[in-house]
């Protein structure tokens, strides 16, 4: 399993960066995993663009879909250029006012509907959903491997569900979008210490922090998450890749 950090920030993109997004790979199966901001370029730093496999998303959010559209026309291009021949998948919930219908464009792009109550097969991965706690539907992602379990919170504040859904799990990428001293100011979302939290409690083995804020010093994001939990710490950072 090979996962790619192609962006880390939260709300919008620092300069020559991208929205909180990742490139999982296995057997040689390349899905992305959100699609904010500035994604789709950093994207075209690690894989050919007609090489994309599917897209899954966490919610609908502009962070986490803005580039959504481009990627659509980007597929349009490959077909007519002759790279593919085949609609790119793209998973997303329908729950509330979602913007599932959006999914599907022409012949290029299909939406599939994905819910919490249900697993899917998509490459060589089962993968399992858990509602979050945000101010949108948003689904936490567990991807399950043949070696490696590997869990994605999305957006989230506090949640006793996502500790019992990432128990066991290997890899927990969660999101840290606050600082300590902002505790309880901002909803649906998280401080680095809870993510610290919700990683010992879940039993992981490793965490990786992104979402981050556009202020302070993320080395602080760290130091307080590394306060409660004691497995292995990262920050994710573009370009950053881990291999297992």
């Amino acid at each position: 399993m090979k996962l790619t950090c192609l962006g880390q920030w939260g709300a919008y993109p620092k300069a020559g960066s991208a929205n909180s997004s990742f490139l999982l790979e296995e057997d040689h199966f390349h899905l992305l995993i959100d699609c904010g901001s500035g994604v789709l370029a950093q994207l075209q730093r690690v894989l050919a663009i007609e090489q994309l496999d599917a897209l899954i998303l966490s919610h609908y959010h502009h962070d986490h879909v803005a580039d959504l559209g481009c990627l659509q026309y980007a597929m349009m291009i490959q077909k007519q250029l002759g790279y593919r021949n085949k609609a790119l998948p793209i998973y997303g919930h329908g729950v509330g006012d979602s913007k599932f219908h959006s999914l599907t464009y022409k012949q290029y792009t299909e939406g599939l509907r994905i819910v919490a109550e249900e697993s899917v097969k998509i490459g060589p991965w089962k993968i399992e959903f858990q509602p979050t706690r945000h101010t949108a539907y948003c689904l936490a992602i567990k991807f399950i491997g043949s070696k490696r379990t590997l869990v994605y919170s999305g957006d989230t504040g506090w949640s006793d569900e996502l500790i019992e859904f990432a128990r066991g799990a290997d890899t927990l990428i969660c999101e840290a979008s606050l600082y300590e001293e902002q505790h309880g100011q901002v909803p649906g979302h998280l401080t680095a210490r809870e993510a610290g939290q919700i990683a010992a409690a879940s039993g992981v083995k490793q965490l990786i922090l992104t979402h981050f804020p556009h202020y302070g010093d993320h080395r602080e994001l760290r130091a307080q998450a590394q306060a409660v939990f004691s497995g292995e710490l990262e920050l994710a950072q573009e370009m950053k890749i881990w291999e297992w």
